[in-house]
């Protein structure tokens, strides 16, 4: 008998498994149980899966909080594949890259009192570990102590269950290269500042804490670098303290943290957010807060894995940028400048890179969060008279890195989008991407480096001594076309209209017809040479010629004709896919993670793991075979995004990788922001609803879909027949229905002549 049932029991648990899989599910009603910080964890400096940490938040969250396994100063905050914790830290980091800038942590400990990092850092497993976007619990096994966090937008609580011992302690470490605390005992008080950072801050910069325990003090210490002291205050280059006290058995300690960018006063201040709730009240509430914007997609109808990739990527596209304001004694809006040191009215955002986020994360903030928009396009103008220039990478103020001038695509976006009906100062802001876009700055990241050779030629010369040129050329001519999108909206003169639109036709001077391929220029007119359409770097930003040829986001069709019409495009196209994953790492001189995402994704030359060629799978739709472009992203969405730590095919930076794959799941793709379009794809789930902000309604139906079924039959918008491949942005944000009939073969008709395109410059 058992030899008879066993088989059976092996073929159930089986096919129950194997359905587990692919079941899918229906509607749902706490999408942050979908939503796990952990996605994108498993990284390093060599490889890339994410590049991210766990950051427990609330959405674009003034401070947020991780777990840190790497040492002080380590942009790798936390590994998944990390065995020790150094400490819970508050971080605003953007990326390992930028890294970390106003951090301090706070460690439990017990037995013998140790304080260093390397010291005090205890064991720990992923199997007594709970993350969520709101709330933090792990089990300190060195220590016998469980950690749980939970924040709101600049204050968080702390709550830590101790064993029984005389020997209990935390830790608060305001980390090195200047700090102060400064211990209270009678208000059972920490305060002090950190200065640490990584640039982009003015003299005068200090992130002040307070730290608010609901226990007596029974020990007080200090610490300057590796020296313990009893003094109750502390000024150093690396200052701290540690507090102890007796604990009984599963004894909770509460500690309510709260920062400032402004003052000790203001600290406090900001520690009302949490008023008198507990710790289970802060974080109810913080899971209902991110269950109502994650909610605002509803999907249904898709496998458990696409639940948690999308809700994931949704998670991750509401984290940045982050908001650099505070509330003063009267309520109003006020923020400690980046750029000049002063206390300043009005709004404040920063953290974000403009270079990766005006492709996707602003269209989404455009889409479903414009008021949001508004408030950042004030921040932006506030920058700009705070510096006298537009940040293209603020962390927290101006930085140096990357390429472009795609603040005027950020501006010129959220006013085409949605007019006058925020309150922020549009002149100022146009006179800033003028002034950007015709002067090099303070820096190479700041205006537009090569300016005057841009003006005066058309491009950035390759043989002057200005690296990445073409990719600064062929972001410059997309740029301009935003700002002449922009002076025309705010009817500027003709003349200062026209100038900016024959400015975006300047990427046509790059374009190389032998190899049609875009390819650097030298000053005096010819081509560079040798030329490597495989060489990444030099003159191009983490990519070759094969990845940043598309980057005519406005004028696809201008594109076409360039190549010689729609066949040699497409086929040009295709063999992205086709070609093997060579390449040339000469100009870094090592194989950069980018270039290794890309080499070991099999997909040929298609680099999704970095930004500049994540809208190229889009491009068939300019050119009559929609069906390619229904095809490749969905092969993206299975092959290149997993639930798991590793989930990413390289950097997620800030939401623009994450809002890539929320749109793509919603089928369709904003290629040229500054126009009013999303050119569509296929959307991934059988029904998807969208709460737009102005209450009207997105609906997306798609019930035959399927990984076999991923293309597009036919398409209703409102009950009637649509042909187009794309989609206006007010048809959405005057609430609309769209039905997809899909299907497992493509149909080579739908979309395929030139009244279906979507806009192009040259067919304006």
């Amino acid at each position: 008998m058992k030899g008879t049932l066993y088989p059976f029991l092996l073929l159930l648990l089986f096919s129950t498994a194997a359905s587990g899989q692919t079941a899918l599910l229906g509607k749902i009603d706490n999408p942050v149980d979908y939503a796990d910080p952990l996605l994108g964890t498993d990284s390093h400096y060599s490889l890339s899966n994410g590049n991210v940490y766990p950051a427990i938040a609330r959405p674009w969250g003034m401070n947020f909080w991780t777990p840190q396994t790497g040492e002080m100063g380590n942009g790798w905050a936390y590994t998944y594949d990390a065995t020790k914790i150094r400490g819970f830290k508050q971080t605003h980091q953007p990326s390992p890259w930028m890294n970390d800038y106003g951090q301090f942590s706070l460690m439990p400990v017990t037995g013998t009192l140790r304080f260093r990092e390397e010291e005090r850092q205890s064991w720990f497993s992923h199997k007594a570990e709970e993350v969520k976007p709101h709330y933090y619990r792990v089990y300190l096994a060195d220590h016998d102590v469980t950690t749980e966090i939970t924040p709101t937008e600049r204050a968080a609580r702390f709550r830590f269950t101790f064993p029984e011992t005389d020997s209990s302690f935390v830790v608060v470490d305001a980390f090195d290269r200047g700090s102060y605390v400064k211990v209270i005992p009678e208000e059972r008080k920490i305060i002090g500042y950190t200065t640490r950072n990584s640039g982009g801050v003015p003299d005068n910069f200090r992130n002040y804490f307070v730290v608010i325990f609901d226990k007596d003090f029974g020990l007080t210490k200090t610490f300057s670098d590796t020296t313990l002291t009893d003094a109750l205050e502390q000024e150093s280059n690396h200052a701290g303290a540690v507090i102890g006290f007796k604990t009984a058995k599963r004894e909770q300690v509460n500690a309510r943290v709260a920062s400032s960018f402004i003052s000790y006063e203001q600290a406090e201040r900001n520690l009302e957010e949490i008023g008198s709730d507990d710790f289970d009240a802060v974080r109810e509430a913080g899971r209902e807060i991110w269950n109502e914007e994650l909610g605002r997609i509803a999907v249904e109808g898709g496998t458990i894995d696409q639940f948690r990739i999308f809700y994931s990527c949704l998670y991750r596209s509401l984290l940045f940028p982050r908001k650099f304001y505070e509330f003063d004694a009267e309520g109003k809006v006020v923020h400690y400048s980046p750029y000049n040191g002063e206390v300043r009215p009005g709004y404040m955002f920063t953290d974000t890179g403009f270079w990766d986020t005006f492709r996707a994360l602003f269209p989404f903030l455009n889409l479903m969060y414009p008021e949001l928009n508004g408030h950042i396009q004030e921040g932006l103008s506030n920058a700009y008279t705070e510096s006298g220039w537009l940040p293209e990478w603020a962390s927290p103020g101006l930085r140096n890195v990357m390429v472009g001038n795609n603040s005027a695509s950020v501006v010129a976006e959220a006013y085409l989008k949605s007019g006058d009906t925020y309150d922020y100062d549009i002149e100022n802001l146009y006179e800033a991407l003028i002034h950007g876009a015709n002067n090099a700055g303070p820096m190479t990241a700041v205006g537009r480096a090569g300016a005057e050779y841009y003006n005066e030629l058309g491009y950035v010369p390759y043989d002057v001594g200005i690296n990445e040129n073409a990719a600064r050329t062929l972001e410059y001519a997309y740029d301009d076309f935003a700002i002449y999108r922009l002076a025309k909206a705010l009817g500027k003169p003709a003349a200062e209209v026209e100038k900016y639109r024959q400015r975006s036709l300047n990427y046509r001077k790059l374009y190389d017809p032998e190899t049609k391929l875009m390819r650097g220029k030298n000053r005096d007119g010819q081509f560079m040479a040798p030329f490597n359409p495989f060489k990444w770097g030099d003159a191009f930003t983490e990519g070759n010629s094969w990845h940043y040829s598309w980057s005519v986001f406005h004028d696809v069709q201008g594109l076409i004709d360039l190549m010689g019409g729609e066949d040699e495009f497409t086929a040009q196209l295709d063999r992205v896919f086709s070609l093997p994953p060579v390449f040339d790492e000469s100009y870094y001189g090592q194989v950069i993670h980018e270039i290794r995402e890309m080499q070991i994704a099999d997909m040929g030359q298609y680099a999704h793991g970095n930004q500049p060629i994540q809208h190229m799978i889009y491009l068939y739709n300019y050119a009559g075979q929609p069906w390619k472009t229904q095809h490749w992203v969905r092969e993206t969405m299975n092959r290149m995004y997993l639930p798991t730590p590793d989930g990413y095919c390289g950097d997620e930076d800030n939401g623009q990788t994450s809002a890539w794959y929320v749109f793509s799941a919603l089928g369709f793709y904003p290629v040229a922001p500054a126009t009013d379009e999303y050119v569509l794809g296929a959307p991934l789930f059988r029904k998807i609803t969208l709460q737009l902000e102005n209450g009207k309604t997105v609906v997306i139906n798609a019930p035959e879909n399927s990984d076999e079924n991923r293309y597009v039959r036919q398409l209703r918008l409102n009950g009637e027949a649509y042909n187009k491949n794309w989609i206006g942005h007010e048809a959405l944000m005057e609430g609309a229905t769209l039905d997809f009939e899909m299907t497992d073969e493509p149909n080579e008709e739908r979309g395929s002549t030139s009244t279906s395109y979507p806009y192009s410059l040259s067919t304006e």
